[in-house]
């Protein structure tokens, strides 16, 4: 069994290498990088939802805090929704430098929201669900994107 952090840590992982593949599919022709682009969103947007929906209400249950962390990374969530709706028109209108401008602003936040994440909050999460991990993981693991 794995702890909330470890999966959700390894999910960050797997959503980095699909940004880097999408960055790849660009670079080469971005005419044909919707689809790179489209399974980074949607595993993204997966990720998102499955702390938001599952991991943070479970959090703020147990803790009573919900001003606190789980309040700054939902901000930040839509800040890097919005980008990747960004990129997406980078995209459809084929602009290169549009694309790599968003995604360099996307890219930095995104280490610093996954480092705050893994740093910090998966920790204390962790802490306080210990005895819930495997029935939160199992509930992320069968998450459908809404």
């Amino acid at each position: 069994m794995s702890t909330i952090k470890e999966y959700l840590s390894a999910d960050h992982g797997h959503c980095d290498e699909l940004f880097a593949s999408m960055e790849d599919a660009v670079t080469k022709d971005i005419g044909s990088a919707k689809a790179s682009y489209e399974e980074f969103a949607k595993r993204t947007e997966r990720h998102f939802q499955m702390e938001e929906r599952i991991m943070f209400l479970e959090f703020e249950q147990k803790t009573g805090m919900t001003q606190g962390p789980t309040a700054m990374m939902r901000h930040e969530h839509t800040q890097m929704r919005n980008l990747i709706s960004d990129m997406g028109k980078a995209i459809d209108a084929k602009d290169k430098d549009k694309f790599f401008g968003i995604s360099e602003t996307l890219m930095i936040l995104m280490q610093q929201h996954n480092m705050k994440e893994e740093q910090m909050l998966y920790i204390m999460a962790q802490q306080h669900l210990s005895a819930e991990s495997e029935r939160i993981i199992d509930m992320m693991r069968s998450m459908i994107v809404q």
